[in-house]
Protein backbone atom coordinates (compact mmCIF):
# COMPACT_ATOMS: atom_id res chain seq x y z
CA UNK A 1 0.00 0.00 0.00
CA UNK A 2 1.25 3.40 -0.85
CA UNK A 3 0.90 6.23 2.22
CA UNK A 4 -0.64 8.79 0.75
CA UNK A 5 0.67 11.33 3.61
CA UNK A 6 4.17 10.76 2.04
CA UNK A 7 3.62 11.34 -2.00
CA UNK A 8 0.36 13.74 -1.53
CA UNK A 9 -0.76 14.49 -5.16
CA UNK A 10 -1.62 18.13 -5.47
CA UNK A 11 -3.17 18.34 -8.79
CA UNK A 12 -4.44 15.93 -11.69
CA UNK A 13 -4.59 16.99 -15.36
CA UNK A 14 -6.71 14.31 -17.23
CA UNK A 15 -5.46 14.82 -20.51
CA UNK A 16 -2.70 16.97 -22.30
CA UNK A 17 -0.91 17.29 -25.46
CA UNK A 18 1.58 19.01 -24.03
CA UNK A 19 3.32 17.36 -21.48
CA UNK A 20 4.67 14.14 -23.55
CA UNK A 21 5.20 15.46 -26.98
CA UNK A 22 3.47 12.85 -29.25
CA UNK A 23 0.99 11.47 -27.11
CA UNK A 24 -2.38 11.99 -24.88
CA UNK A 25 -1.27 12.14 -21.42
CA UNK A 26 -2.71 12.40 -18.04
CA UNK A 27 -0.43 14.81 -15.71
CA UNK A 28 0.30 14.17 -11.65
CA UNK A 29 1.29 16.73 -9.87
CA UNK A 30 4.04 16.07 -6.95
CA UNK A 31 4.52 18.97 -4.46
CA UNK A 32 7.96 20.10 -2.84
CA UNK A 33 11.40 20.71 -4.93
CA UNK A 34 14.69 21.24 -3.85
CA UNK A 35 15.32 23.84 -6.68
CA UNK A 36 14.08 27.39 -6.00
CA UNK A 37 14.17 28.10 -10.35
CA UNK A 38 13.19 32.03 -9.79
CA UNK A 39 11.35 31.64 -13.27
CA UNK A 40 9.26 29.12 -12.31
CA UNK A 41 5.58 28.65 -12.66
CA UNK A 42 4.68 26.43 -10.53
CA UNK A 43 5.98 27.96 -7.72
CA UNK A 44 2.60 26.92 -5.16
CA UNK A 45 3.45 23.25 -5.26
CA UNK A 46 7.44 24.50 -4.81
CA UNK A 47 6.45 26.84 -1.45
CA UNK A 48 3.28 26.49 -0.25
CA UNK A 49 1.91 22.88 -0.98
CA UNK A 50 0.32 22.09 2.53
CA UNK A 51 -1.86 25.17 0.54
CA UNK A 52 -3.19 23.05 -2.02
CA UNK A 53 -5.72 19.98 -1.17
CA UNK A 54 -4.73 16.40 -1.73
CA UNK A 55 -6.09 14.07 -4.21
CA UNK A 56 -6.37 10.52 -3.55
CA UNK A 57 -4.33 8.08 -5.85
CA UNK A 58 -7.28 5.79 -5.81
CA UNK A 59 -9.85 8.53 -7.23
CA UNK A 60 -6.87 9.14 -10.01
CA UNK A 61 -6.39 4.95 -11.01
CA UNK A 62 -10.28 4.47 -10.65
CA UNK A 63 -10.36 8.25 -13.26
CA UNK A 64 -7.81 6.73 -15.61
CA UNK A 65 -9.19 3.19 -15.53
CA UNK A 66 -11.87 4.87 -17.06
CA UNK A 67 -9.83 6.78 -19.77
CA UNK A 68 -8.28 3.72 -20.98
CA UNK A 69 -7.58 3.46 -24.83
CA UNK A 70 -7.94 7.22 -24.84
CA UNK A 71 -4.91 7.96 -23.24
CA UNK A 72 -1.33 6.53 -23.92
CA UNK A 73 0.46 7.73 -20.71
CA UNK A 74 1.00 9.10 -17.48
CA UNK A 75 3.34 12.05 -17.15
CA UNK A 76 4.92 12.53 -13.28
CA UNK A 77 5.39 16.27 -12.98
CA UNK A 78 5.67 18.67 -9.68
CA UNK A 79 7.77 20.11 -7.94
CA UNK A 80 9.99 17.56 -8.06
CA UNK A 81 9.16 13.99 -8.44
CA UNK A 82 12.32 12.25 -7.03
CA UNK A 83 12.42 13.51 -3.75
CA UNK A 84 9.93 11.97 -2.71
CA UNK A 85 11.81 8.24 -1.69
CA UNK A 86 8.51 5.74 -2.15
CA UNK A 87 8.02 6.91 -5.75
CA UNK A 88 9.06 3.31 -7.13
CA UNK A 89 6.37 2.07 -5.18
CA UNK A 90 4.06 4.71 -6.70
CA UNK A 91 5.18 4.24 -10.20
CA UNK A 92 4.13 0.47 -9.41
CA UNK A 93 0.79 1.28 -8.99
CA UNK A 94 -0.16 2.54 -12.07
CA UNK A 95 2.12 0.14 -13.94
CA UNK A 96 -0.12 -2.63 -12.21
CA UNK A 97 -2.40 -0.84 -14.83
CA UNK A 98 -0.38 -1.09 -17.67
CA UNK A 99 0.19 2.46 -18.09
CA UNK A 100 3.05 4.01 -19.77
CA UNK A 101 5.19 6.74 -17.18
CA UNK A 102 7.26 9.60 -18.15
CA UNK A 103 9.06 11.47 -15.65
CA UNK A 104 10.03 15.16 -15.32
CA UNK A 105 13.19 15.77 -12.86
CA UNK A 106 15.58 18.60 -12.54
CA UNK A 107 18.53 15.33 -12.60
CA UNK A 108 19.76 16.01 -9.33
CA UNK A 109 18.80 12.96 -7.51
CA UNK A 110 20.58 9.97 -10.07
CA UNK A 111 20.52 7.16 -7.61
CA UNK A 112 16.93 7.88 -8.59
CA UNK A 113 16.64 7.95 -11.68
CA UNK A 114 18.83 4.68 -12.25
CA UNK A 115 16.75 2.82 -9.53
CA UNK A 116 13.66 3.68 -11.94
CA UNK A 117 15.29 2.90 -15.32
CA UNK A 118 16.60 -0.65 -13.51
CA UNK A 119 13.45 -1.44 -12.48
CA UNK A 120 11.84 -0.78 -15.70
CA UNK A 121 9.47 1.87 -14.27
CA UNK A 122 9.81 4.37 -16.47
CA UNK A 123 8.95 5.02 -20.56
CA UNK A 124 10.48 8.47 -20.92
CA UNK A 125 12.38 11.28 -18.63
CA UNK A 126 12.33 14.80 -19.86
CA UNK A 127 14.93 16.52 -18.07
CA UNK A 128 15.51 19.84 -16.91
CA UNK A 129 18.99 21.63 -17.55
CA UNK A 130 18.83 25.20 -16.53
CA UNK A 131 22.04 26.45 -18.36
CA UNK A 132 25.53 25.62 -18.86
CA UNK A 133 27.33 22.75 -17.33
CA UNK A 134 29.06 25.46 -14.40
CA UNK A 135 28.53 25.06 -11.07
CA UNK A 136 27.82 28.84 -10.14
CA UNK A 137 26.08 29.46 -13.64
CA UNK A 138 23.68 26.66 -13.40
CA UNK A 139 23.12 27.25 -9.63
CA UNK A 140 21.90 30.96 -10.29
CA UNK A 141 19.54 29.46 -12.64
CA UNK A 142 18.29 26.73 -9.86
CA UNK A 143 18.13 29.40 -7.47
CA UNK A 144 20.03 27.35 -4.88
CA UNK A 145 23.88 25.71 -4.97
CA UNK A 146 23.73 22.38 -6.37
CA UNK A 147 25.93 19.05 -7.00
CA UNK A 148 27.19 19.59 -10.87
CA UNK A 149 28.21 16.32 -10.36
CA UNK A 150 24.59 14.81 -9.86
CA UNK A 151 23.18 16.80 -12.49
CA UNK A 152 26.37 15.25 -15.05
CA UNK A 153 25.80 11.68 -14.43
CA UNK A 154 21.65 12.24 -14.38
CA UNK A 155 22.20 13.51 -17.80
CA UNK A 156 24.69 10.27 -18.52
CA UNK A 157 22.49 7.93 -17.38
CA UNK A 158 19.85 8.97 -19.87
CA UNK A 159 22.43 9.27 -22.84
CA UNK A 160 23.13 5.57 -22.71
CA UNK A 161 19.73 4.56 -21.54
CA UNK A 162 17.34 2.98 -24.26
CA UNK A 163 14.23 4.65 -23.38
CA UNK A 164 12.74 8.17 -24.42
CA UNK A 165 14.85 10.98 -23.07
CA UNK A 166 14.04 14.79 -23.71
CA UNK A 167 16.30 17.27 -22.22
CA UNK A 168 14.30 21.08 -22.01
CA UNK A 169 15.96 24.72 -21.25
CA UNK A 170 13.52 27.45 -20.09
CA UNK A 171 15.17 30.73 -22.49
CA UNK A 172 15.28 33.48 -20.06
CA UNK A 173 16.63 36.20 -21.93
CA UNK A 174 18.36 37.97 -18.62
CA UNK A 175 20.08 34.37 -17.74
CA UNK A 176 20.98 32.66 -20.85
CA UNK A 177 22.48 34.47 -23.84
CA UNK A 178 22.27 32.36 -27.59
CA UNK A 179 25.65 31.28 -27.19
CA UNK A 180 25.21 30.10 -23.53
CA UNK A 181 22.34 28.11 -25.37
CA UNK A 182 24.42 26.61 -27.69
CA UNK A 183 27.57 25.38 -25.49
CA UNK A 184 24.71 23.71 -23.34
CA UNK A 185 23.20 22.26 -27.12
CA UNK A 186 27.56 20.60 -27.18
CA UNK A 187 27.97 19.96 -23.32
CA UNK A 188 24.64 18.02 -23.93
CA UNK A 189 25.63 15.92 -27.40
CA UNK A 190 25.40 13.76 -28.04
CA UNK A 191 21.73 13.40 -27.02
CA UNK A 192 18.19 13.60 -29.49
CA UNK A 193 16.79 16.32 -28.06
CA UNK A 194 17.26 19.73 -26.66
CA UNK A 195 13.58 21.39 -26.87
CA UNK A 196 13.82 24.91 -26.16
CA UNK A 197 10.97 26.19 -23.68
CA UNK A 198 9.80 30.06 -23.80
CA UNK A 199 9.93 31.89 -20.70
CA UNK A 200 6.70 33.28 -19.19
CA UNK A 201 6.74 36.34 -17.23
CA UNK A 202 3.78 36.59 -15.89
CA UNK A 203 3.46 34.07 -13.24
CA UNK A 204 7.12 33.53 -11.95
CA UNK A 205 8.70 32.89 -8.67
CA UNK A 206 10.63 35.86 -8.55
CA UNK A 207 8.43 38.85 -9.02
CA UNK A 208 11.49 40.98 -10.70
CA UNK A 209 11.61 39.11 -13.16
CA UNK A 210 7.75 40.07 -14.88
CA UNK A 211 9.62 42.95 -16.06
CA UNK A 212 12.04 40.71 -18.74
CA UNK A 213 10.53 40.38 -22.14
CA UNK A 214 10.65 36.56 -23.56
CA UNK A 215 12.31 36.00 -27.31
CA UNK A 216 10.06 36.75 -30.20
CA UNK A 217 8.96 33.30 -31.57
CA UNK A 218 11.07 34.07 -34.59
CA UNK A 219 13.95 33.90 -32.59
CA UNK A 220 13.34 31.09 -30.19
CA UNK A 221 12.74 29.09 -33.43
CA UNK A 222 15.85 30.05 -35.10
CA UNK A 223 17.87 28.91 -32.02
CA UNK A 224 15.95 25.70 -31.92
CA UNK A 225 16.91 24.75 -35.61
CA UNK A 226 20.57 25.60 -34.57
CA UNK A 227 20.53 23.45 -31.56
CA UNK A 228 18.94 20.94 -33.71
CA UNK A 229 21.88 21.05 -36.25
CA UNK A 230 24.61 20.79 -33.06
CA UNK A 231 23.09 17.69 -31.48
CA UNK A 232 22.40 15.89 -35.72
CA UNK A 233 26.19 16.93 -35.87
CA UNK A 234 27.84 16.17 -32.86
Amino acid sequence: MINQELIPIKGFLETSFLDWPGKLAAVIFFPGCNFRCPFCQNFDLVLRPQSLPDIPIKEIIHRLKELKGWIDGVCLTGGEPTIHSALPDFIRKFKENSFLIKLDTNGSNPEMIERLLAESLIDAVAMDVKAPLEEVFYSRLAGVAINLEAIKKSIALLRKSPIEAIFRVTVVPEFLTENDIYRLAQELAPVKKLVLQQFSPEKVLDPSLKNIKPWPLEKLEEVQNQVDQILINS
